[in-house]
């Protein structure tokens, strides 16, 4: 992957959103794990924490201790 200018966890976050809107998350469904997405663009796994605080800090998923985070759904609250 090429990046651009400015944080790498913002760009991933950015990368998800647009995976998530385009439907190749769909709501409800789990999204890759934070080791899968660390090797995918091959940074750390805090950089890819990092940006899973971004999707959910942006109301897109929602994390459950011990099975992953998951894309929302528009009836989840909080």
């Amino acid at each position: 992957m090429e990046w651009e200018e400015g944080p790498r966890w913002v760009q991933i976050t950015d990368q998800l959103e647009e995976r998530i809107r385009a439907g190749v998350y769909a709501p409800g469904e789990r999204v890759p794990s934070i080791a899968e997405v660390a090797e995918e663009y091959q940074v750390s796994t805090s950089t890819a924490q990092k940006a899973f605080r971004g999707l959910r800090a942006r109301g897109l998923t929602k994390t459950f201790s011990g099975m992953g985070s998951y894309v929302r759904r528009r009836s989840d609250e909080g």
